[in-house]
């Protein structure tokens, strides 16, 4: 049996203290406490104390639908988050955060053929960072069709900015969910979904299958034929702040959104060229 990583264990623990539903006195003072340390603005969700457990709070779903634009060209930020960095994919590296990069074709994964890794090649590349105080549901960024989706266990560092900046390979040694998608243009890209220390679960509503921090060693691959989801669709969330990166082909996005950007579910963060 292979021997699970302390930060596996940590979050998984952390995972059944948020998931409790303790008595409604006791339940709100910590959804109170949760809200005023972490400095949420609940002015889109419904009041701390309507959520049973902490998980529930976490997340939390919007009251009303978020508009954002409708025009093909708009490829919309698919969660509130800082843009922790962003930039062009060169010889196969994109940054981490600035002065740390990492190779994209270890971070997509083996269970990828090297022509479907090459798809980023001289592509694109955004990194959103939920923190957790953020809303933690993500959304699809356009209109699009899933091709294929492989969940990689791992770690579950820390992804704040004091442990990109010092922790080399980050992205890649952590669990994630890679998922190859294919915009209605025929461009590609991936959309990652990436753990970090207490994210007991990353939720991926289309495939259920995937079970996130759970005792698989071994990366799992789910491929799908007539997949689409439309731009704005709630595919999932993470039970406490994580991060998402997009990496994109080649002249696929014009990205018009900069490193230290705080934005929020809906808005245009790139063009489709």
């Amino acid at each position: 049996m292979n021997k699970r990583h302390i930060t596996s264990l940590i979050s998984q623990n952390f995972g059944k203290f948020a998931s409790k539903e303790f008595p409604r006195w006791f339940q709100n003072i910590v959804n109170q406490t949760y809200v005023s340390l972490m400095g949420l603005d609940m002015s889109d969700f419904h009041h701390p104390n309507t959520y049973k457990s902490l998980n529930a709070l976490f997340t939390r779903s919007l009251r009303q639908k978020r508009e954002f634009s409708l025009d093909s060209k708009d490829f919309i930020s698919p969660c509130d988050s800082l843009i922790s960095e962003t930039g062009t994919i060169t010889k196969d590296y994109a940054l981490q955060i600035k002065g740390m990069r990492y190779k994209c074709a270890d971070f997509i994964g083996d269970e990828f053929s090297d022509e479907e890794k090459a798809i980023v090649e001289d592509g694109n590349f955004i990194n959103c960072y939920l923190s957790p105080k953020d809303y933690h549901r993500y959304h699809i960024p356009i209109n699009l069709k899933v091709l294929k989706a492989v969940h990689i266990p791992g770690k579950f560092y820390p992804v704040n900015m004091p442990s990109l900046k010092k922790r080399l390979n980050l992205f890649i040694e952590n669990e994630r969910v890679v998922i190859l998608c294919e915009a209605n243009n025929g461009k590609k890209f991936y959309m990652v979904l990436v753990s970090a220390l207490n994210v007991g679960v990353m939720q991926v509503s289309f495939e259920p299958r995937i079970q996130t921090n759970a005792i698989a060693s071994s990366p799992q691959t789910y491929e799908f034929k007539d997949l689409y989801l439309n731009k704005g669709d709630d595919f999932g969330c993470f039970e406490m702040g994580s991060t998402i990166i997009i990496l994109s082909e080649k002249e696929m996005l014009d990205v018009i959104v900069h490193a230290g950007e705080d934005v929020k579910f809906g808005q245009t963060i790139a063009k489709v060229k």
